[in-house]
This record gives C-alpha cells, structure tokens and sequence, in this order.
C-alpha cells in the first residue's frame, strides 16, 4: 500500500501499544511536559518515539488498547494469499523500553478544559499537549444496509486484521467462474490507490487459481491516483478480468442488502459471490469525543504545528486529519507524526515551531515482481498542505525492469519501517 519519504531512504514510522501503565501519578511528576499520543499506529507511535528522542525529560504516554500492531500496508497480499497475517504483526515492547509509557487501554473520555485523558479502565492521564492519531472511523449512515453485521457477510478489510483473513476466506471458498466485487467510496479516504491495488492482486489471485472468475470494480470516482498506471498492467497482466464502472457510468454504491449480498448503484444493481465493500469515512471516533472534528468527519488543523483549529493544545495527525494535499497514508502518518513532535517540543520551550516539509512515496504491487510508485513534496500554504514541486511518478511506459525494482523497493520499505519502528 503506501510507504514514506525516498523511494531507497524512507522517513520511517512507528508503531506501538500495549504494556499496562503503572502508577498514573508517574504522569504528574515534574518534568518537561507532559504529552499524551491516543494511537500507536504508524503517526502516533511515530510521534512518541520522536518526542522521547527529542527531548528524554518529557514526560510521553502512548494510548493504544491493541497489545499487537497489524500492518495495513501490504496487507492486500495477505488477501490474495501472497503472503501470511503474520508478516503483518508486531508487538510493542521497544516503545515502552525507551521510556514511553504504553497504556494498553481504550481512551473514552477527554476533559479539554481540565487538560485530563481517561481511559476505559478509570485511569485518569494529564497533560500539556494531546495528540491525536485515531485513524479512520466509518461513516456508516453514509451507506444504507451497512454495519458491523453486514461487514462479516460484506467485509470491508480497510482495518488490518480479523477482516483481512475474512475476505481472504471468501475468495478461497469461491467458485472458479465467480464474481468479486469491491465498492470504493469517495475521496477522501484511507489510501486512495489501495483499492485498485486490491483490486489487481486478487484478479493475480484468480488468474492463477481460478481464470474463468471476474472482478467487478464499482467506484465512486471518475479518476484515481495513478490511474494510467493501473490500467495499463491491467491490460497488460489481466486482459478483460477487470472491470471497473466509474461515477458518471453509474459506479457509487448507493446502499447494500448483505442478507441477498446484492450490492445497489445508482444504475443498477450486482450479486456478486463476493462483496467487498469499502464504506465512506471520516476521522476515528475519538476525535469527535474530543470535539475536533468538524461537520465533515474529519479533523481541521494548523499545517505548521498540526494543533486542532477548535480545541486548544490538542494536535491531529495521520488519517484523521484535513491534511489538504498530502494523502491518507502510512507514509504521511509517520512523517506528521515527526514533524508534530518536533513542533510539540519547541512549543512547550516557547519557541516558534519551524514549518514542516514532508515528503511521502506510495508504492502499490500490481501483481509479484511489479511495482509502480508516487512521490510527493508537502509544505504548509495558507490552512492547507499543499503539493510542491520534486515529486515524480513511475512513467507509463517504463521497462519490466524497473516495475520489478519498484517491487523490490517496496519490500525494503516495509521491512526498513517495521525494523525500526518495533525492533
């Protein structure tokens, strides 16, 4: 899926959660501030590791209720049967070792005017400065017929795990000859090019084991992040085993019946053997508790420091964030999470942060040995990130060699980011 900074050097992230806080008074004691990260994905983890290096007298508590981090990227492998859950998973233990306090617990409350996080099992958490790194909730009122029931005959795979293995089950109990079908939602959303990236693994998938099946794109877009890219290796690689219904074709999904598995557009409607179903989103649920988010469903932020515009002292990284240009990824997760740390630090010894410059590259494998990748240059204009120039994208008409290179990189990625980000 994606990845950060250089194609060959990636700003790394870090992920981690999960050992039991000890004393909650620990977090009272003097000491440089105090912060508090709700998330140990790959921002707030990211953000941790960063504010204990930076300055090792703050005082950093990491929130995250999952004792075991699953990767989203490269996880589409996983359902195409490329690769197991396992290469996915890590623990979280080095975190806690460099003087993170890792609170294996759900935050649920947060008092923003007494500056207090409490969490599922009472423990009461103060701070200085608060960052959010949530990820993505759904936004399931967005799309009729779908809920938690309807996601375990419809899964929707967009959070590693329990779903991944469940899709996964689902293409291996399908028929040669079948139909799978994804549904993509609109922008903004959790990695952009993923589902297309999906969508080409498991047409790997079937082309290999069972060729007479199909896979049915039904998007709510008429355009996509390296489109070009995508449909020439599907043309290439697949033939006509893709297809994919675009907006103005009639290609949003409207609601969904998973008692029949029929999935409803607005020109149509499809029963495919398998559903995935990719719902709308918006920013994860705690940052409505906290009041950061706004009537869209995500989180509006100051570019140069990432604090909220509606909640004092209160930062917003990663997915959940309005991060203008800068996309929904792994890659900028890990880089907002350094870059906010970095700000958190100057603004607790009073001074003004320095404006950030983040550069991000998504890698997405189109079938084993072929990749295709972007990279991006972001910088705050005006509320926004905005893109600049030095970023490039795989040509269209590059050699096998490179795609295979690009595949390659990609692995050295996953395996450079993990290695430091848990140990």
């Amino acid at each position: 899926m994606n990845a950060p900074v250089t194609r060959r050097n990636a700003v790394l992230g870090i992920t981690a959660a999960a050992t039991s806080l000890a004393v909650p008074s620990i977090l009272r004691a003097q000491s440089a501030g105090r912060v508090v990260v709700i998330g140990g994905g790959f921002g707030g983890a990211a953000c941790a590791r960063a504010l204990k290096r930076a300055q090792a007298s703050l005082q950093v508590a990491l929130i995250e209720p999952n004792k075991v981090f699953t990767a989203c990227p490269f996880s589409n492998e996983v359902i195409a049967g490329m690769r197991e859950i396992e290469a996915q998973q890590f623990g979280h233990d080095k975190l806690a070792a460099e003087g993170v306090t890792v609170v294996a617990q759900a935050a649920t409350t947060i008092d923003t005017q007494k500056r207090i996080v409490t969490t599922a099992d009472g423990t009461a958490l103060a701070y200085d400065r608060l960052v959010l790194s949530p990820g993505i909730d759904f936004h399931i009122e967005a799309l009729p017929g779908y809920d938690d029931a309807a996601a375990e005959k419809m899964p929707h795979a967009w959070k590693a795990g329990a779903q991944t293995l469940l899709l996964r089950k689902q293409l291996e109990a399908m028929d040669d000859g079948g139909l799978f079908a994804i549904a993509i939602p609109a922008n903004p959303s959790r990695c952009p090019p993923a589902p297309y990236e999906r969508a080409s693994l498991i047409a790997h998938y079937l082309k290999t084991k069972k060729p007479r099946s199909k896979v049915l794109i039904l998007d709510a877009k008429d355009n996509f992040s390296q489109q070009r890219l995508f449909e020439k290796a599907w043309k290439e690689l697949y033939g006509d085993m893709i297809e994919r219904i675009a907006l103005s074709q009639g290609g949003r999904v409207t609601s969904v019946d998973p008692a029949t598995r029929t999935i409803v557009t607005e020109f149509g409607n499809y029963t495919p053997d398998v559903a995935n179903v990719i719902p709308p989103q918006r920013a994860g649920r705690i940052a409505a508790t906290a009041g950061v988010a706004d009537a869209t469903g995500w989180c509006p932020i100051d570019p140069a420091t990432f604090e909220s515009k509606l909640v004092k002292d209160i930062h917003v990284i990663g997915d959940a964030c309005l991060g203008g240009g800068i996309p929904k990824s792994a890659s900028a997760a890990s880089a907002q999470g350094k870059a906010c740390a970095a700000a958190i630090v100057s603004l607790l010894s009073g001074r003004a942060p320095e404006a950030p410059r983040l550069t991000g590259v998504c890698y997405n494998t189109v079938a084993p040995g072929y990749g295709i990748s972007l990279t991006g240059n972001y910088q705050p204009r005006g509320d926004i990130f905005a893109e600049v120039e030095g970023g490039a994208t795989s040509p269209v008409d590059a050699p096998r060699e490179l795609r295979a290179r690009e595949a390659t990189d990609a692995e050295r990625w996953f395996q450079t980011i993990t290695a430091d980000t848990f140990g």
